[in-house]
Formats: C-alpha cells, structure tokens, sequence
C-alpha cells in the first residue's frame, strides 16, 4: 500500500513539474499585462485580444515569440496611436530582443528597469510624448545596436553611460528638450576613420567609446559646448537646431539657449589662482570679529536659500508629478513615482471645494442624480450659474490609473469651444475630502428629455424643434470635424442636450464619468455605446471610434424629437422598432408625428425622415457624416417663424396625401 502512494505521489509531482516546464513564464504574462492596464487610449484596439486568462501571449497582436514558445523576443506596435506609459515590469521581459512603440502617444517617463534588458537589440521609443531624463541605466543594455528616443519632451543631459553600448551603431535623440554637452572626450587628438571606427580607444570617455556608431542625432536640443573630435565624422545636421559654439551647423537664436554659464563661473585658469592665495591670505589677516560676522551672515543666507530651496522642490513636485500605484501590495504601500505633463491642465481653471460648496449652498441644490454621481446647480460669486458634477468613488478605489485618466478627460472637455456645445469651466481635485468635480457652465431652460416627456412639449414648435435640430448638427459636425483629434459625446440621447433660455442646445457630455468608473477594481462589466462598440474591461474607448455611434444616436434623437416618444419605453420597447415601418412607408408619416405639435411642414418632415434613415443604417459605412447631415437639415429645412403661419392647412394635407 506504502508503494503504491508513493508511485502516485511520484506521478503527481511529475506531472506537476510537466506542466510548469511546459507553462509560459508568468512574470513575462504579468509584464505583458501590466502594460496593457497602463494604456488608457487604444483607437485601433491594438490590446482587444491581450487576454490576462491566457496564459501564451504569443499569438497576442505586436507580440513575438521564440520558435518554442517560451519567451517574448519582440513588441512591435509601431504606429498605433495609443496613449498610455511603460510601467517598470517591462523589465521582466529579460528575452526581449525588440521593443518598437515608434509614433504612439506614450507619456510619463523611461523606465529605469529597461536597462534590465540584456539581450535587446532595438529600442525604439520615438515619436512619443515621453518626459523626464534618460535612464543612465540604458548603458547596461550590452546588445544593443539601435536607440531611438527622438522626438520626445525628454530632459536633463545626454547619460555618458551610452559610451558603454559597444555594439551601439545608431543613436537618435533628435526634437526633445536635452541639455548640458554632448558625452565625449572632445580633447581627445586621435582620428576617425570611415563607419566610425577609431584609430585608438584607450583613455576614450562617453561616445567616444562607442567605436560602431554609424548614425548619430543631436538636433533639436539644448547642447552646449562643443562638438567632440571623436564624432567629426557625423554630418552637420546632426547638431544643428542647438545652442552649441560651432559655425559648421545652423543653433538656435540666443534668446532660445537661456543664460548660459558666464565666465565667472568657469573654473579659473592656473594663472589665476595666486591672486585667490592672496585673498585668502587677506581674509585670514582680518580680525576676529569680523570672521564671526561673516560666518552667521553666511549661515544665515544660507538657511534662507535652503528653505526657499525646499519650498520650491515641494511645489515643483506637487504639479509634475502623480503617484502610481503600479501594483498593490497586502499593505497598499508600493507605489512608483510617474511625471506627465506638468503643462497638461495649466490652461484649465482649478476651483477649491470650498468654492464650489458656496456656489451650491453646502451641495444641497441637487438637479441630478446616479449611481455615479451627483449633478448640482450653483451660482459663482459674480459671476456664471454652474453645473457642478461630481463623482461617486471612494479614496481607496481611486487610482494612479484613474487619476491620469481623469487629467486627460478634464483636458480633453476643456478644448471644445463652440456655441451648442456645453462648456467646461474648470474641476476640481483635493485630497481632503477626497474629491473629483468637473464643473461646466448651466444652461437654465433643463433638458431637452425634460420638455419633451415631462408635460412641457408644448413649448416646443415645430420651429423650435427645427431649430434644436440644427443646433444639435452643427455642434456634432463641430466635434466630429473641425477638431483634431475628434470628439463625440459618450451618451448621445435627448439627457445630454441642455437647452438655454432661448432653447438653443447645448451639448454635455456628463457622461464622461462612466467612462472613467469603468477603470475602477470594482467594474467588471462591459462598456456598451449604443449603435457602436462594445469595449471588455480594462481595453480603453478612443473617442472618435464612437463618431459612427453618434451619428445612429443622432437618428434615434430625431425621431425622438419629431414623435415626442422616449428613445426606449418598457411599455413600448425600442423606438425604431415601432417607427420602422413608418418611416419606409411617405404614406404614414403621419403615425410617427407628436400630437403636442400644431402646425408643420411637411416637406420638413420627408428630409427629416430621410435622415432618419440615412443615421440608423445598419451598415456603418452608409451612413453620412455629420457634415453631410448638417449640410442636408441646413439647405432644405426652413426655420423662420413664417413657416407655421403657413402651415395651418398641414394636418390636412397630410391626410389627404394618406
């Protein structure tokens, strides 16, 4: 019996350890993971089939493997236009050979960690939005033969550890905001010799020591100084575009280059330093008291600069920087520390709560209300009416990811400028309480779904209607079109229009803030657009994906508008359901039309069911653009105030032609 468990103990554990060889290395899964959760725009739903439950990434898009499957060798997703960082677990990838995110929208910083990588050959992260310094631990990757980090906000100075890559044959650095000198012993006498190979390496520092560099690329920078011997050989627009001391390549205008170091702060020449013996000589002369003066003088100056030191370093921290919890221990307590773009809100008004709180009475005038939050209506001090939103989230589920992602929607809003569309006047962010507000301006007459099921459509004509149409066009063919990137409003329906005291519309998209609550830990459900896409958690919805879901929302809001009916009623069900066949059919137009409405036109009325018909196709590639439908409405429907005066035969018509 003792035998017998003890072969099927054996055989477990053989197949245990079958099945780890024979797994794929989860560290490299988690890596690859990570970094999908750290993109948060994906256009071209590059990471759609990134599946955490699978555990071989080889088939996922941009990924390669080895030819037995055991190890990531390649990450090419070049040109993608997805925005996100590169969070440090990419470091794990340590058989990665190629990492190409070339032409994306990448933010934050250059992980340290890629220096990890000791067998990549190709590192291309240009065209990005990336910030911060370059890693000087980039000087351990000990294979590689390409860099390209151009293009970029890059900082700080070039790392002389790159004089390290042995194997380095092009280094391009080009169009970011480096500074100090280019890393090379530029004293050094020797000569160069064709492809960058050189006659002698001893006592050669920084690139000078990178004898297979071929392609090198400085401009567009802040070098100063000279450009070192050693590299000569490399064309004149390599340099060009910065503030260095060469006539050969065209520099920047010195008002560009800042003050650069005067001669006072050089160090001073040999022939110089008997006259600082003879200082010193003097001070040492001087009496007693004189010395105590000057050394509490000294301490004191210094303690001042030191705490204005302080206090600016604490500012500078406080608008740069933004912590990212990359991984959550037991104990909440590792996080990584990202810079994004300091500049990304710098245009955006910043409300204090304390502000908001006055403007809505302590928060108690509330005009709407969800599971995702609440929608309050205030006074500025002097100034606007506002509506003020805020969101449901608790501290603890509020991430680094949520927080990058809500900068960017604040951003986002805050660059629309157009008469019927609603407009975003600041936010709010504090710590204590934990808050997160968006704050835009009140169009006072409520929404459009308030007038129209809610006993108020009479105050709604047929040329008021008319007009609420056209208005609504024009500010979708504004965001669709005359912006870059696109925009589109996340819930297109008859809610999301304000109307003004004069019912002009304006659109708001307050539901922004599903979006963002669908990156919560807590959300495990799918995010649904109506007539569009339907995205998995964790995958990130580009706007202008959904302009084809506004442009069907827009048909159903139409009909909603024409036939006073809600776009869904339980009672009822769905409203092209029912107005289908009216709407294919001139003859019963009649059935779709509000009895709250009087008088009309009816060759409005055919060019609006057109349009109808045109938004809601079921094939996408059939429906117009919101230029076209604008243009349509704009060029056959008339709004003046004569139209209904001569329409009072309408109704009549209509039958007849019945």
């Amino acid at each position: 019996m003792r035998s017998y468990i003890f072969l099927w103990l054996l055989f477990l554990a053989s197949g245990v350890s079958f099945v780890t060889c024979g797994s794929f290395p989860t560290n490299e899964v988690w890596a690859l993971t990570t970094f999908k959760e750290a993109i948060f725009e994906d256009p071209h739903l590059v990471f759609s089939n990134w599946n955490a439950l699978d555990a071989d990434p080889c088939e996922w898009s941009g990924v390669t493997c080895n030819q037995k499957r055991e190890h990531v060798t390649k990450i090419n997703i070049s040109g993608s236009n997805f925005k996100g960082f590169l969070p440090p677990e990419m470091g794990q990838l340590t058989y990665l050979k190629e990492l190409n995110l070339h032409d994306n929208n990448l933010i934050g910083i250059i992980p340290k960690e890629l220096g990890m990588l000791k067998f990549l050959e190709v590192l291309d992260l240009g065209k990005n939005q990336l910030t911060g310094p370059i890693p000087q631990e980039l000087g351990n990757l000990s294979r590689v033969m390409k860099i390209n980090l151009q293009s970029n906000v890059l900082t700080g100075r070039v790392p002389p550890e790159l004089g390290n890559l042995k194997n380095l044959q092009e280094l391009r650095l080009d169009r970011n905001k480096l500074q100090g000198t280019v890393p090379a012993d530029s004293s050094s006498t020797f000569t160069s010799k064709i492809h960058g190979m050189y006659a002698s390496r001893s006592n050669l520092t920084g690139l000078c020591r990178s004898s297979q560099l071929k392609v090198v690329n400085f401009s567009y920078n802040f070098l100063v100084g000279s450009i070192p011997k050693c590299l000569h050989y490399l064309p004149n627009a390599s340099f060009q575009g910065n503030c260095l001391e060469v006539k050969e390549a065209k520099q920047r205008p010195t008002g560009q280059c800042g003050a650069l170091p005067s001669r006072s702060q050089q160090a001073p020449s040999p022939k110089h330093r008997p006259a600082e013996n003879v200082e010193k000589h003097q001070k040492a002369s001087k009496p007693s008291w004189i010395l105590v003066l000057e050394v509490v003088t000294g301490i004191t100056v210094g303690s001042l600069f030191l705490v204005a030191l302080l206090t600016a370093l604490q500012r500078y921290n406080s608008k740069s920087a933004i912590i990212i919890p990359w991984k959550k221990s037991g104990s909440d307590k590792e996080h990584m520390e990202i810079y994004i773009d300091s500049e990304l809100l710098k245009d955006v008004t910043r409300f204090s709560r304390q502000e908001l709180e006055v403007a809505c009475e302590d928060f108690s005038n509330i005009i709407g209300s969800s599971p995702d939050g609440f929608v309050y209506k205030g006074t500025m001090k002097g100034g606007p009416e506002i509506a003020v939103i805020s969101l449901c989230i608790k501290e603890e589920h509020w991430t680094g990811y949520l927080e990058l992602y809500f900068q960017r929607e604040v951003a986002d809003l805050a660059r629309l400028n157009h008469e019927n569309i609603g407009k975003l006047l600041g936010y709010c962010r504090e710590s204590t309480p934990f808050t997160r507000m968006l704050v835009f301006e009140y169009a006072s007459n409520g929404t459009l779904y308030e007038h129209m099921h809610y006993g108020e459509g009479s105050q709604l004509s047929w040329t008021r209607r008319m007009r609420i149409i056209l208005g609504i066009a024009q500010g979708l063919k504004y965001l669709h079109t005359e912006i870059d990137p696109p925009f589109s409003i996340s819930e297109l329906n008859s809610n999301a229009v304000y109307l003004k005291e004069d019912f002009s519309p304006k659109l708001v998209d307050f539901e922004s803030w599903k979006t963002i609550l669908a990156r919560s830990e807590k959300n495990s459900s799918s995010v649904g657009n109506n007539g569009a896409i339907c995205l998995l958690p964790n995958s990130v919805e580009k706007r202008h994906l959904d302009i084809q879901g506004n442009i069907h929302a827009f048909g159903i809001l139409l009909l909603e508008i024409i036939s006073g009916r809600p776009s869904f009623c339980k009672d009822r069900g769905c409203l092209i359901d029912w107005a289908k066949d009216y709407l294919e059919s001139p003859e019963a137009m009649s059935c779709i039309m509000d009895p709250e409405i009087k008088h009309f036109k009816l060759d409005d009325l055919k060019v609006l069911c057109e349009v109808i018909n045109l938004c809601i196709d079921p094939d996408f590639s059939k429906r117009p653009s919101m230029q076209d439908v604008s243009l349509m409405l704009e060029s056959k429907i008339d709004t003046s105030v004569s139209v209904e005066l001569k329409s009072s035969l309408a109704w009549a018509e209509l039958a007849l032609s019945s």
